[in-house]
């Protein structure tokens, strides 16, 4: 059972002197969940508390990160002391930085082995407050059966995924496969929507809502045109219901074989590849199309960190246990077990990933060209621009106003949280 979990020696030389020198505990572990993250997780730490004495208790969250992060900062802001260790979104360190524990000094042996850029992003006030566990972007999913049934291609651009859909789709429903639709995304109004509507605006060159500067780009035609054209799926390629679908319903009508194509993450591919899959061995991925007037497809950089809760009674094995989860043997397990995308680069180069997950070092071009949200510019005031923006594109997606009228009052309500500072 841990045939890719028995190296972690040397991520345990703080669990071993806790456990030497001090009475086991238990640490609670809070984590949401999509696929099968929490079975997962259960064995992932089953070396540990052997090694170590201790326990993990695991709290589970919504699959919702616009629900978790909402409870996250109830807890933190209470200075709970319930909850030792946090999984954490790429984009919240600026957000609760302050609530969790440096681990700069408790993680210099291993810190050069991660991507530079996502250390980076989890670095606030020169505080290391998270460890990268895996970092995540998305691609387009399709059904290599279906498009070589009908002599098409993989599609470059969004043009050309709303022809060859809405091609499928017409065909395979006149041939009695009623229930398929041309394409399926995550278009409920929370974080999932900012993030696909994100792809949508950068690859038709429309900016990326606000840029680097902290200066706000949003309100312009290219973005404006990327939010008509995907007003166009709706009712047509892709279902009205998708209007309420997060990652795990997208996967739902794809894994049952009832979509042509899938924007999703890669924990889907593993998945999509399960003996109880209908599309097992069926699909494929390649990046996300390009739209007209864009020069590049656009992947949304995504990815889940450990933290440590500044409130934890038990920082010790905390902090052990945050570094057994973003371990080298655990993030292996991670990559062959739920194709997820390792935080550290030489797994990256590993023949048993390879093997077992041969996707996962082709998506290395993918994660590379991922475009990032605007946490960093926005630092505290994120989660407000992000839900300011979601609402704006499914009121569009949904009809109510036109693109152009949601992104200049979305204009306006970010010109007055920055007014406010951000």
């Amino acid at each position: 059972m841990y045939r890719y979990l028995k190296g972690i020696a040397t991520f345990t030389t703080a669990a071993v002197a806790f456990s030497l020198g001090a009475q086991a505990v238990e640490i609670s572990v809070v984590s949401g969940s999509v696929g099968r993250d929490i079975e997962r997780l259960r064995e992932q730490v089953k070396p540990w508390e052997a090694s170590t004495g201790n326990t993990v208790e695991v709290v589970t969250m919504p699959s919702s990160t616009t629900d978790q992060f909402a409870q996250y900062r109830l807890w933190l802001g209470a200075r709970n002391s319930d909850i030792d260790l946090y999984f954490t979104d790429v984009i919240w360190a600026p957000q609760i930085g302050q609530h969790l524990v440096d681990l700069k000094p408790h993680a210099g042996d291993v810190v050069d082995g991660f991507f530079p850029s996502i250390i980076e992003s989890q670095t606030t006030k020169g505080r290391l407050v998270a460890l990268p566990m895996f970092t995540d972007a998305p691609a387009l999913y399709y059904r290599k059966d279906l498009l070589e049934k009908y002599g098409a291609t993989p599609p470059a651009t969004w043009a050309e995924l709303y022809d060859t859909a809405k091609k499928i789709q017409d065909a395979e429903r006149a041939d009695g496969n009623s229930d398929i639709h041309g394409f399926v995304f995550q278009g409920a109004a929370y974080e999932g929507l900012t993030c696909d509507a994100l792809e949508w605006i950068t690859s038709h060159g429309g900016g990326q809502i606000v840029e680097p500067d902290g200066s706000i780009s949003i309100n312009n035609p290219q973005a404006a045109k990327a939010l008509n054209v995907a007003k166009t799926w709706i009712g047509t390629i892709s279902p009205e219901g998708v209007l309420s679908y997060m990652e795990e319903d997208a996967r739902g009508v794809w894994q049952t074989g009832n979509a042509v194509f899938m924007r999703n993450w890669p924990y889907a591919y593993s998945l999509g590849n399960a003996d109880d899959s209908a599309v097992k061995g069926k699909f494929d991925v390649v990046p996300l199309p390009v739209g007209e007037g864009g020069t590049r497809s656009a992947a949304t950089l995504g990815g889940w960190n450990v933290a440590v809760s500044r409130y934890s009674k038990n920082k010790t094995a905390a902090i052990s246990l945050a570094r057994h989860l973003s371990s080298f043997d655990v993030q292996k397990d991670r990559a062959i077990v739920q194709s997820q995308l390792p935080t550290l680069v030489a797994l990256y180069s590993d023949p048993e990933v390879a093997a077992a997950a041969p996707i996962i070092p082709r998506w290395l071009d993918v994660f590379q060209n991922a475009v990032p949200r605007p946490s960093a510019p926005t630092k505290t005031k994120y989660n407000e621009v992000s839900n300011n923006f979601w609402v704006a594109v499914h009121n569009t997606l949904s009809g109510n106003g036109t693109a152009e009228a949601n992104l200049a009052k979305l204009e306006g309500q970010l010109k007055r949280l920055r007014g406010r500072g951000w």
